[in-house]
């Protein structure tokens, strides 16, 4: 293993987590966590509840690195490749400079990326340029083995917001679980939802799992416009 230390591309959602857990499971010396704040929507990141982030880091004992660039996304950038390579561009001038604080530099990262080739080949590409290892354990694997196996290992994964058919209010808020998993398949039989919510059909909080110390405990409403909601959270904290 290349000298130096990992850093986690972290949203505090299940996909991210379970690449951290899973880095840490290997003994892969992960000294950072580095989460990206959009300001709105965004081509390369997960966006909703990405403030509670911290809350999870605190929780799992790694220093957490906010990266909060002023724009992403330009009005002008013409089409969505674009974007993506122009939102890249603060997270990897934040690593390279991260590289330089962190005692031999940065190993390696890890990524939640599951069947998203826009988004993989882009960290990948970024990887190769920071000189470092890539770490992405969901790539390509079967998305209910996948689920099945954050169950099994204890994860607490929140739904956070949904935008698909099939995904009505009472999905906020509401815990993946095996029940919310076979009804998950069900919905990809009928609609094409996909069952780890790949193609943005829903989003995810982890708030408890094997590698944290404490849960993260919610007090939010929901909002709901018929076709997509989000919880709005009021209060948070580590239990």
């Amino acid at each position: 293993m290349t000298a130096g230390a990992w850093v986690s591309l972290f949203s505090g959602g299940k996909d991210s987590s379970w690449a951290l857990y899973q880095a840490i499971e290997q003994d892969l010396p992960v000294e950072r966590l580095v989460t990206v704040h959009p300001a709105g929507d965004s081509y390369m990141y997960h966006v909703p509840a990405t403030e509670l982030a911290s809350l999870a880091a605190e929780s799992i004992d790694i220093p957490l690195v906010d990266i909060r660039p002023d724009d992403f996304g330009a009005e002008d950038v013409p089409d969505a490749s674009a974007q993506g390579d122009e939102e890249l561009q603060p997270l990897e001038a934040a690593l390279s400079e991260l590289a330089t604080d962190l005692d031999g530099g940065i190993a390696g990262l890890t990524a939640g990326a599951v069947e998203s080739e826009y988004q993989t080949s882009r960290i990948e590409a970024m990887a190769d340029r920071l000189d470092a290892e890539l770490f992405a354990p969901l790539w390509q694997r079967e998305p209910t083995t996948l689920a099945e196996e954050m169950l099994a290992a204890g994860f607490e994964i929140t739904i956070i917001q949904v935008a698909a058919a099939g995904l009505d209010e009472s999905w906020l808020g509401r815990t993946l679980d095996a029940d919310a998993l076979a009804e998950l398949q069900t919905l990809n039989d009928e609609y094409g939802v996909h069952v780890l919510g790949e193609g943005g059909e829903f989003e995810t909080l982890v708030t408890d799992g094997p590698h944290m110390d404490r849960p993260i405990e919610l007090e939010y409403t929901t909002e709901f416009d018929g076709t997509r909601g989000t919880i709005q959270i009021d209060d948070a904290w580590l239990g």
